[in-house]
């Protein structure tokens, strides 16, 4: 990423700026801004989040925003309740109060004499989320969102649970805000009220997951803030951004083809980061391409921006599996309009002679496949940091049903969902079927394409879900995740069916074994055909931003993954472990930030009930003699009749222990 360091308006930070909610709250303000904005006022664009501006995104937040006021922007950045330098509690995600907050954020802004009135909102994950939820409350000021790795149905795509089946980030996502919610304000920023709000925080923010395996299915729970429920609520133009090797990208695809306010889309090759500096590449001109939206709909200037096509997509090229990439080759795509009357789907049938273009004979196959297949799905959630990718899918041939095609006689290239119809019946009254979609290369390596999960219970419903009856055989539907893929003239197309999916979900209760009745099941792949207009696309400028953030590296960081077998008991071993290094903030004397967490799963074969949660986070913040910790533990296991969850939170002052709490808890399993 370039660096740019001169900027057409000279501008100045105002940090901290509180900002008074109507119930006494204060929020914490960063604001980047144009040193002439008073007296010429500029739009503004807000990035609202519970991940703390004053160390937890600095990094981010220091080469994005002082480049969007540099081109004449008020750039803000928002601790929201309960997080960074804000009072209040933070109680659960994407709440109405978080809601509430942002609106009263968004007139506050609105009505400075440095904004002219015209706000816009952008963010990744969270940030994205919330974009989008405050843009159905449709707060008159908010004109324009670009919404990065986000999800409209907090339900069927998010990072708790994926076609019914509860994701191991369920647990894993709670760890984390469990850990956040303990960490303290910076008491050079808010003052001698630090401990105060600290303490609340501590004793308040509870333990979320108690209340996610409360809602195992798509109730009014996942229902408030999934904006799906009624896309006319959002008035404001959306610029819908996401990537293949993060777990969002499906958003965008549905965003397109539901909204009706201006919207565009854009899908890269990229994890879970922002686009100018995203793995894997190639990254782009994330932030010229924000200012070329921002300039349409605050300024009114003409950028055509919104004279081009609406979709814009990276296709892959096929690569040998790895779980990094610093680049994926590919090729930039573009569609008119969404869905694109283009793109026909291709039918292959599921055969005991691998996925042919003819039905065949319906036989009926079985699979019981070890608690263990999913072990290369890499992570649902990928940054793209470290390997976390899926990785060469012939590990997991042995355990799943494979159908493949003979060598392709021409190139197949892909855009949009893949959908899976099956005939299928199961032994036990709860079971799921994992698909997953392969580009099989000469060697036999096996690079993954797109897969899905789907509760069988769920196969009509997510809201009223049904057990099956054992041994009646069932027609499901599972569509997989977009994906934008090239398969080459020589390679093969694979299609892998499991029972199991582990560490991407928490197993079934019980080891179940599917009959699937191939000739009576299909894949339908959806074919783009080639378009010469791709080759005159407006190409993408240079990544850049503003200059890196202010801080020394007194530790580098440091990740690991791997999996590991006991050969005496057989009990598989996944261990993460992500130490972020320890970094003292130059600019804001002395603080110094250590964060690191370890997660171990395990699991034997042929016992699902042996699945087993571990995540430990240790947060420290220092200044001078000053110093804080929190250690917080979640753990998990379960039954075949209940989850069972536990949470431990220890705080320090110094080498005081000022708090501790525990939780435990037993969740019945709700057809899970």
């Amino acid at each position: 990423m370039k660096t740019v360091n001169k900027f057409p308006r000279e501008t100045e930070i105002l940090d901290p700026v509180f900002i008074n909610m109507s119930d006494g709250v204060r929020l914490a303000a960063k604001i980047w801004l144009p040193k002439d904005a008073t007296s010429d006022p500029v739009p503004a664009i807000l990035e609202y989040l519970p991940y703390r501006r004053g160390d937890g995104t600095s990094g981010r937040d220091a080469t994005t925003h002082p480049y969007f006021a540099g081109h004449g922007y008020a750039s803000i950045r928002v601790d929201m309740r309960g997080s960074g330098d804000s009072e209040g509690v933070m109680l659960g995600e994407y709440l109405k109060q978080e809601q509430d907050d942002a609106l009263e954020v968004i007139d506050w802004i609105a009505r400075q004499p440095w904004c002219t009135g015209k706000v816009g909102m952008i963010g990744i994950s969270w940030g994205g989320f919330n974009g989008l939820q405050v843009a159905a409350r449709r707060p008159e000021p908010l004109k324009a969102i670009v919404s990065i790795c986000s999800t409209d149905d907090r339900y069927a795509d998010d990072i708790h649970y994926m076609g019914g089946c509860m994701m191991m980030d369920n647990p894993g996502w709670n760890s984390h805000m469990f850990s956040i919610n303990t960490t303290p304000p910076d008491p050079l920023m808010v003052g001698n009220k630090w401990k105060e709000i600290w303490m609340d925080r501590l004793k308040g923010s509870g333990f979320w997951i108690e209340e996610w395996l409360q809602h195992q299915r798509r109730d009014d729970f996942w229902k408030h803030g999934s904006v799906c429920e009624n896309f006319d609520d959002i008035e404001a133009a959306v610029y819908a951004v996401g990537g293949w090797a993060d777990g969002y990208s499906n958003a965008v695809f549905r965003l397109l083809a539901g909204l009706k306010s201006p919207c565009k889309g854009l899908v890269g090759p990229w994890a879970h980061k922002y686009p100018h500096f995203a793995r894997p590449g190639p990254q782009i001109g994330f932030l010229q391409e924000c200012l070329r939206w921002w300039d349409h709909w605050l300024k009114g200037a003409d950028t055509g921006i919104m004279d081009e096509p609406q979709l814009r997509a990276w296709i892959e090229d096929p690569v040998p599996p790895q779980t990094y990439y610093e680049e994926r080759p590919g090729k930039w795509v573009a569609e008119a309009s969404w869905p694109s009357a283009r793109i026909a789907m291709q039918v292959f049938h599921l055969t005991s002679r691998g996925l042919q273009a003819d039905k065949g004979a319906a036989e009926q196959i079985t699979i019981n496949s070890p608690t263990t297949v999913g072990m290369m799905s890499g992570s649902w959630c990928a940054y793209g940091l470290d390997p976390d990718l899926p990785g060469d899918q012939r590990m997991e041939a042995g355990g799943s049903l494979v159908f493949d095609t003979e060598p392709l006689a021409e190139d197949i290239e892909i855009l949009g969902a893949p959908i899976l119809s099956l005939q299928v019946a199961s032994d036990k009254p709860v079971a799921m079927v994992a698909g997953v979609l392969s580009d099989l290369l000469p060697d036999g390596t096996g690079t993954r394409v797109s897969y899905g999960l789907l509760n069988l219970t769920h196969r009509d419903s997510h809201e009223t879900p049904e057990p099956l009856e054992p041994g009646k055989s069932y027609a499901v539907t599972l569509q997989l995740n977009d994906a934008g893929h090239r398969f080459s003239a020589g390679n093969r197309i694979r299609i892998a069916l499991s029972t199991a999916y582990w560490p991407t979900t928490w197993p079934t209760p019980e080891k179940v074994t599917l009959t699937l009745t191939a000739g009576d099941s299909s894949i339908s792949l959806p074919v783009r055909p080639a378009n010469a207009t791709d080759a005159d696309l407006r190409p993408f400028e240079e990544a850049e931003g503003s200059g890196p953030l202010n801080a020394t590296v007194q530790v580098p960081p440091n990740y690991e993954n791997a999996f590991s077998i006991d050969m005496t008991t057989g009990v598989v071993s996944h261990r993460t472990f992500s130490d972020e290094g320890t970094l003292t903030y130059d600019d804001h004397d002395g603080w110094t930030v250590t964060s690191s967490h370890e997660e171990i799963e395990r699991i034997h074969p042929d016992n699902p009930l042996s699945a087993e949660l571990d995540i430990t986070w240790n947060e420290n913040f220092s200044r001078g003699a000053w110093e804080v910790s929190t250690k917080t533990r979640t753990t998990m296991r379960s039954t075949v009749s209940h989850f069972i969850i536990r949470g431990e939170l220890e705080a320090h002052m110094g080498d005081e222990l000022v708090h501790s709490q525990t939780w435990e808890s037993e969740v019945p399993r709700d057809l899970v």
